[in-house]
């Protein structure tokens, strides 16, 4: 009786490990699954950067952690305009204010952006040899999209750095291609 018993708790305990709702809520193991789907819904998607504009009826993941951050975070590096009636959708989230395609800023996946908690910090990005610093200004939502305020774009993936053509220039990068691998950190001095 005792070993079905340890026998039914270790299957207890991988099934539990392996579900996407348990694994989504504990992001310290490097783990970060989609939380939920989102159904597509299209609408006037501003197509400035190439973004990634949402289809009626596809399903999008949405996130609500992002992989652990390190000194050498892994990450993929969007373009975005944070100037008003650009792709950015509304004012950023940290401050109710557009910025210009001139200033260093960023938007953070959910998970990083942290309720908030980066706002007004500054983060270093790596690229090809290359580091800059940028200010953390807004969310790149990765539970919410499809809608008017994120620009019916789908929801972020949960390893996004957002970027202004600023951030891309400074580092010396093709705006074209519109995604590049990066690692960043936080960079506060």
């Amino acid at each position: 009786m005792a070993a079905a018993s340890t026998i039914g708790a270790i299957v207890l305990l991988v099934a539990l490990s392996t579900s996407p709702v348990v694994s989504s809520l504990r992001p310290g193991l490097g783990v970060c699954r989609p939380s939920g789907y989102l159904p597509g819904r299209s609408g006037n998607c501003v197509k400035n950067n190439d973004p990634d504009c949402c289809v009626d009826g596809k399903s999008y993941p949405q996130y609500s952690c992002s992989p652990p951050v390190t000194s050498s975070t892994p990450a993929t590096l969007t373009l975005n305009s944070f100037e008003k009636g650009k792709d950015g959708g509304g004012p950023s989230e940290c401050d109710n204010a557009y910025h210009s395609d001139e200033e260093m800023v960023v938007a953070l996946s959910t998970g990083w952006f942290s309720d908030m908690a980066r706002c007004g910090h500054r983060i270093k990005i790596t690229a090809n040899g290359n580091s800059v610093y940028a200010k953390v200004v807004d969310e790149c939502d990765s539970v919410h999209g499809c809608d008017d305020e994120h620009n019916f774009e789908a929801p972020c993936d949960n390893n996004i750095v957002d970027a202004s053509p600023a951030v891309w220039n400074a580092l010396g990068l093709d705006q074209s291609t519109g995604e590049q691998d990066i690692t960043w950190s936080d960079g506060d001095e």
